[in-house]
């Protein structure tokens, strides 16, 4: 098939893009930086001509309230008239497992609005909701810190690797579409408090990290499981926390007689 992945020069994107490659189909990394602007439209009808699948993996330049909104109702919509006049028989879009239950976060209301896009546009589609990624927990930590010392919710996480992220929505695009959602986490339930510790010891990063049930999380309160995925069919993945730590560490040391960093 013919898929293409907007925002496939991301994190999440450039592996989806791999994965589909690997198992035969013709990916396409669609992003401004390759012609294609789901926000003005330019080059969207292009990209989409004879596709079969669109994943939508594109992220928000800017987390302000206003701007997050705009971004992800702009980018759908245009994504999604683009479909329609292709003839596109899959829109994939990766969402946040729990942005339903936490109204009172900007980011994640604009994810339900984008959600309610696609489920109200009569195409057939699959939206991902994925837990928060490993690879997040520095800026989790940083967004916590104030005087050296983070303050982090007791509220609890099911976090996932990004590969396995990547892994998932490639596996999804390659199906027929679910129209409905499909949950996706890791294997293991943690404190966000826990999480943080746990990252930065592995980092050897000295912050004192304090778990406080009130501390506020990107500005919303987390009281227990908002979250972690509640549907009886979510997909859980198999690295856990700490494997994923062995294997950043592991990568950032130096082979025997490399060169040093200068």
């Amino acid at each position: 098939m013919k898929i293409v992945v907007i925002g496939g020069t991301g994190l999440i994107g450039s592996k989806v893009v791999e994965h589909l490659v690997e198992h035969g189909h013709e990916a396409i990394a669609a992003s401004p930086n390759s012609g294609v602007n789901t926000i003005t439209g330019e080059g969207v009808a292009e990209a989409l001509a004879g596709a079969n699948v669109v994943v939508d993996v594109s992220n928000s330049p800017s987390f302000a309230d206003d701007d997050v909104l705009a971004f992800f109702t702009t980018s759908t919509n245009t994504l999604l008239a683009a479909e329609r006049e292709a003839g596109v028989g899959h829109h994939v879009a990766l969402s946040i497992v729990g942005a339903e239950r936490l109204p009172n976060s900007g980011y994640l209301r604009a994810k339900v609005a984008q959600e309610q896009l696609i489920e109200a546009s009569g195409r057939p589609y699959s939206i991902v909701r994925a837990t928060q990624f490993y690879e997040f927990v520095g800026r989790i930590a940083d967004e916590a810190t104030v005087d050296g010392i983070a303050r982090l919710s007791t509220g609890l996480m099911q976090p996932i690797a990004a590969a396995d992220v990547s892994a998932a929505v490639a596996r999804i695009a390659a199906g027929d579409p679910v129209d409905g959602t499909v949950e996706i986490g890791g294997p293991e339930r943690l404190g966000q408090d826990e999480f943080v510790r746990a990252g930065l010891a592995a980092k050897g990063d000295s912050r004192t990290v304090i778990g406080d049930p009130e501390a506020l999380y990107f500005g919303t309160e987390l009281t227990g499981t908002e979250l972690v995925p509640l549907s009886a069919d979510a997909q859980l993945s198999s690295t856990t926390f700490a494997e994923w730590l062995a294997a950043q560490a592991a990568q950032a040391v130096p082979a025997p007689g490399a060169a040093p960093v200068r």
